[in-house]
């Protein structure tokens, strides 16, 4: 069974074109893992038909885990979130954390919305770990906020700049 997890993220004054420029430059990705403290990451982005691909391979000490989950990552947390674009305004999420059971799939959307967009990001969070799964589900689903809230902080002030 999977946790659904969705998020809003407001970005006002801006276009779908210019919130797209903002998340395919890979100076920007690499500011949101400095933001976030991840120490060790890699950012790659290639064009792909009327898209791209993005893959953000980071990683971060584990210190922020609760102790029940420190046991399953370890000290550091490798997470891999990749990014199928098919437009300008459409792309397939995966998230994974590398050899440990589970991941996140799902969409992120951009929409013009009063004056601004909102990107919408929807995914199935599964942990396949007997007895704390859903635990698993919901500590992982408050992470992808946490991330989510710092991509979107990071870009508000990318943008105004």
């Amino acid at each position: 069974m999977a946790k659904k997890v969705r998020y809003e993220l407001r970005y006002d004054g801006a276009t779908i074109e210019q919130v797209y420029t903002m998340l395919s430059n890979p100076d920007f990705r690499d500011a949101v893992c400095e933001f976030q403290r991840f120490p060790r990451r890699t950012v790659t982005i290639n064009p792909a038909g009327a898209g791209m691909t993005v893959k953000v391979d980071q990683y971060r000490p584990a210190h922020e885990v609760p102790s029940f989950a420190r046991k399953l990552v370890g000290d550091e947390i490798n997470i891999v979130q990749e990014e199928a674009w098919s437009s300008n305004s459409q792309a397939e999420l995966h998230v994974t954390i590398p050899g440990k059971p589970g991941d996140m799939l799902g969409t992120v959307t951009l929409t013009e919305v009063d004056g601004g967009v909102t990107e919408v990001v929807a995914v199935d969070v599964k942990a396949s770990i007997p007895l704390i799964g859903g635990k698993i589900e919901g500590l992982i689903g408050d992470m992808l906020g946490k991330a989510l809230r710092a991509e979107n902080k990071v870009g508000r002030d990318w943008l105004a700049s």
